[in-house]
């Protein structure tokens, strides 16, 4: 039985539309995840600090920064080198993705989406669906290669309801929360939370079968981000539920880049491949009926993320 890849100790911090993430990882699984608004840059330099103090006599151990605000990472950065005296390395900049793409020609999508994608092909090590629900929400492929072909993006929850609000005269602002009761709304509040969590749930599961209407089978499908458990932790054509998927892309970044002789591609990171698969080609579930879209699939078919459940 081959032992999985050594992990060196990362302190990973992704730079969201809404929050910053922090993760320490000593391991393939964080040991704590510390979430703070982005607009507290303060707080995130303390937590930083704080999560560093873990880590910092480590001879290997290293700083990780992924955004999607440029302006917000820029100054974390700049006040990590100071306040850490460490090297910071900016993801992909400093330290590319594991990923392949199949794009069109110049196209460049966020890192979050392609850390996303690596960490999920990492462990699964077949044919998989990433759907990310935070600000917004993305639904992307990645082939049994392992190579991000892309996907679809669309409106949060909340920029849903934002936008329903703004731009008409009459619909008001309101806070999302889940719809419960009957399956339509009584009043204009009731309308609009379901509208967008109905809408959101249905626009995966569109998507999920488009996608494997093209690819030929029923690829795993893997949720992750803030509204990840909320949308989908009852969802039948979602597997897992992972929230800190791209913290886990960073961590899988780092290994593979100051690990080179054991963070390579060739073998899978946590555990052996699932029945049925190899890794010279996809494993697809074949396409179960439009009725029953479960019907005869093994909830156990793919490898499972440990994730802390609190």
């Amino acid at each position: 039985m081959s032992m999985p890849p050594h992990q060196p100790p990362v302190l990973a911090i992704q730079v969201g539309n809404t929050r910053i993430k922090l993760g320490l990882f000593k391991s393939a699984d964080p040991e704590e995840v510390v979430f703070v608004p982005r607009e507290d840059l303060a707080g995130a330099i303390e937590a930083a600090a704080r999560l560093f103090e873990a880590i910092g006599a480590e001879p290997d151990a290293a700083v990780l920064v992924a955004d999607v605000d440029r302006t917000t990472g820029d100054a974390l950065v700049a006040a990590l080198r100071d306040q850490l005296a460490c090297e910071v390395y900016r993801v992909p900049q400093d330290m590319p993705v594991p990923i392949g793409t199949c794009l069109a020609p110049g196209a460049k999508p966020g890192v979050d989406r392609l850390l996303n994608a690596a960490a999920a092909y990492d462990r699964l090590r077949q044919a998989c669906i990433v759907i990310d629900a935070g600000t917004c929400i993305t639904v992307d492929f990645i082939d049994g290669e392992g190579v991000f072909h892309g996907g679809a993006i669309a409106p949060g929850l909340r920029m849903q309801l934002k936008a329903l609000h703004e731009h008409t005269a009459a619909l008001p602002a309101i806070d999302f929360a889940v719809p419960e009761g009957t399956a339509w709304g009584a009043d204009t509040r009731e309308a609009m939370v379901r509208g967008v969590y109905h809408g959101a749930r249905g626009l995966a599961w569109r998507l999920i079968e488009k996608y494997a209407e093209q690819y030929g089978g029923f690829p795993i499908v893997v949720a992750t981000g803030g509204d990840a458990a909320t949308l989908f932790g009852d969802d039948e054509l979602v597997n897992q539920v992972v929230p800190d998927l791209v913290l886990r892309g960073m961590a899988i970044a780092a290994r593979c880049a100051l690990e080179p002789e054991r963070g390579d591609r060739e073998e899978p990171g946590f555990g052996a491949l699932p029945e049925g698969g190899d890794a010279e080609g996809p494993a697809a579930r074949p396409r179960p009926g439009a009725r029953s879209r479960l019907d005869g699939v093994d909830p156990g078919f793919a490898p499972r993320f440990e994730v802390d459940e609190d």
